[in-house]
């Protein structure tokens, strides 16, 4: 009864109108488009124009209610700052009242929150800086966060559709970019925070935006100096925030930028057949075109490896061979890196304020714990993945039936005059590499590698922050004391488990293919890849847009990675919140999930059938995340404790302890 008060007394007619209005402004940004058959009537396609604004809308003002609601759920229960709010709020009011070079010590982020909810409050013309008002801040940073993420999983979309040839209107969203924008905004670690005044929606926020700008800059044409510029303060503005952000803004951003700098360079095709019977002329061969700008950079449906060294190599060296290219297309993120590095000489550390709990420190086992958490909350992506899996194991041990290693070898882009003449003239390094590359035999001994890495850094490298061991506030504290806290067996036996996450991960980001089939496979081309995927019963289905399922490229997912492990290695604290980032690029990333082909058929008709209206998966995503978030919203609130000591005597004054992330 107190719930149904509380959301009574503050969804109000007036709040009501105000989120609808702000859900249609910020629907008409994103327009879930299909693509109707040519028989379709005027009224057909009118209903289902309709239909799709009706959801567009929908989305937005679901999320509005929900964050609303949660808001003046902590409002009414939770009035008064709580843990890291209680240095958070009183920086903000300072700013409020002019005070910006009054700062407290104990805050190692940046003043960047502090700073934009100045400009919030006088946006909206507050008076003063309550915390509720403060708060609200990040229920309206949310919903731009859900915008902001259909916005560049748009770009990406239109980027992937031009390197495969096809033209893409910028205003043809698919419905995957619009829910998949909702789900982000939903993501319950993030979700969390919108009625809490901490930094983490709003630094999403800001990188996302840094992020769409960073898209339109590796588009078709060339960017500005203007849009430099605007490079530079997006950039300054996100580290304003976080100063990890660093990472993502200069690191991944600045790296693709690399990447398309070399790309645009479109070096010709060689017209002569070459013949390469020596090692050394392949050294020479494919040194000289990959200066040129000729890079290896398969799918990552496709790659190995080997691709995936062989991608950084060729980058590195297009990269080095072109050094004004590059220059003239990064010097923005080059920038931002120099001032940032002005800052920590300037501050004498990375971090503002107390710095002795923040040291950084080499961390790796924080890329272990990352793969179960994305596989904990992007489950309902990942079990079409573990189902293959199951099927094609199902397959080899109950049905009897050997499966076959799907080698896919990239092409070569040489003009080939292979004859059995030549074949035999190949030297015996040449035939030695295309052994251990073109057959892959070396993929098992990488695959124990990795595992005997894994173990090597649960044994020798995991750190366990005093915070961790402190604080039972956070549920990372439970979950490392009945795991990795337990005994040193257990820390061993959940190497399994990353092992596992990781492969299911890496599997569905590629876009839910398995490199272990029942029949061997080659490699299709654009054209008869997007044919093979229409299954049984698919053919009447409204399709997106070509690019939806369209596998990242090798380059941007090992980018992403390198990102990812320098944000989380250098972090001797694991924390979730750290791995909002990582998350929400991996979700960007991800292509739309297709029934996969060694399925039933029934099974695929089945499921087609219902796609035609919603993605299963994604469906699946949005109750799995709005489930999460009830129970942490729920745990926040009503199930409070106190820390009391040994004798029963209350600690902390007293004061009222709440679970959180």
């Amino acid at each position: 009864m107190e719930v149904i008060q509380v959301l009574r007394d503050s969804l109000t007619l007036s709040e009501l109108v105000k989120g609808a209005a702000i859900s249609l402004v910020l629907s008409r940004f994103l327009a879930p488009s299909s693509t109707p058959h040519k028989s379709r009537s005027k009224t057909t396609k009118w209903q289902s124009r309709i239909s799709n604004d009706t959801a567009n809308f929908g989305g937005f003002f679901f999320i509005f209610l929900f964050a609303r609601s949660w808001l003046a759920m902590v409002d009414k229960l939770v009035p008064d700052p709580y843990l890291d709010e209680v240095f958070h709020i009183p920086q903000a009011q300072k700013y409020c009242e002019g005070r910006y070079w009054d700062w407290d010590d104990k805050i190692t982020t940046p003043p960047g929150l502090y700073l934009l909810s100045v400009v919030y409050h006088k946006l909206w013309m507050l008076g003063t800086c309550t915390p509720l008002s403060l708060r609200s801040n990040n229920l309206f940073a949310v919903l731009l966060t859900a915008l902001l993420a259909g916005l560049c999983r748009n770009k990406i979309e239109a980027r992937q559709a031009e390197r495969d040839g096809i033209t893409k209107k910028s205003n043809d969203f698919s419905f995957y970019a619009y829910h998949s924008a909702i789900n982000i905004a939903l993501f319950p670690v993030l979700f969390f925070f919108s009625a809490l005044y901490y930094t983490d929606v709003v630094s999403t926020l800001l990188v996302l935006v840094a992020y769409h700008n960073h898209l339109g800059r590796v588009g078709p044409e060339a960017p500005s100096l203007l849009n430099h510029l605007w490079t530079v303060t997006l950039g300054v503005a996100a580290l304003f925030m976080r100063q990890t952000n660093v990472f993502w803004v200069v690191v991944y951003m600045g790296g693709l930028e690399v990447l398309h700098a070399v790309r645009s360079l479109k070096p010709a095709a060689p017209n002569a057949p070459v013949r390469l019977t020596t090692l050394s002329q392949q050294l020479r061969f494919h040194l000289e075109r990959y200066s040129v700008g000729d890079v290896h950079d398969p799918p990552l449906d496709s790659s190995w490896p080997d691709d995936w060294a062989f991608c950084l190599l060729t980058i590195a060296i297009a990269a080095i061979c072109n050094p004004l290219k590059v220059l003239k297309q990064v010097w923005p993120h080059i920038t931002v890196l120099g001032l940032f590095a002005g800052f920590v000489l300037w501050n004498g550390g990375v971090v503002l304020g107390d710095k002795s709990n923040h040291i950084a420190t080499i961390h790796l086992a924080q890329m272990l714990y990352i793969w179960p958490f994305f596989a904990f909350f992007s489950a309902p992506l990942l079990i079409p993945s573990a189902l293959s899996y199951m099927n094609t194991l199902f397959n080899l041990l109950i049905a009897g039936r050997h499966p076959a290693i799907s080698v896919i070898v990239p092409s070569t882009k040489v003009p080939s005059s292979s004859t059995p003449a030549d074949q035999k003239e190949r030297s015996l390094a040449i035939r030695l590499a295309d052994l251990v590359l073109v057959n892959k035999i070396y993929y098992l001994p990488y695959l124990f590698g990795s595992v005997l890495l894994s173990l090597a850094v649960a044994k020798f490298n995991t750190i366990i922050h005093p915070f961790t061991l402190a604080d039972n506030r956070h549920y990372m504290f439970y979950v490392f004391r009945y795991t990795i806290r337990h005994s040193l067996r257990r820390r061993y036996l959940l190497v399994a488990a990353y092992t596992a996450s990781r492969w299911l991960v890496w599997t569905r980001l590629a876009g839910n293919t398995t490199t272990i089939t029942l029949a061997p496979t080659t490699k299709p081309t654009a054209s008869t890849n997007r044919k093979s995927t229409i299954s049984p019963g698919q053919a009447e289905v409204d399709e997106q847009p070509a690019s939806s399922s369209t596998s990242p490229s090798t380059s941007t997912v090992l980018l992403w990675l390198l990102a990812t492990s320098l944000s989380l290695i250098t972090a001797p604290l694991v924390e979730p919140r750290y791995f909002v980032l990582p998350w929400v690029f991996f979700r960007l990333l991800m292509p739309a999930w297709q029934v996969p082909q060694i399925w039933p058929r029934s099974l695929q008709s089945m499921i087609n059938t219902v796609n035609r209206k919603v993605d299963i998966t994604l469906a699946v995503e949005t109750v799995w995340f709005v489930a999460i978030n009830l129970g942490t919203m729920y745990m926040f609130l009503y199930r409070p404790f106190y820390w009391k000591s040994s004798d029963g005597e209350l600690l902390d004054d007293g004061k009222v302890q709440r679970f959180m992330w």
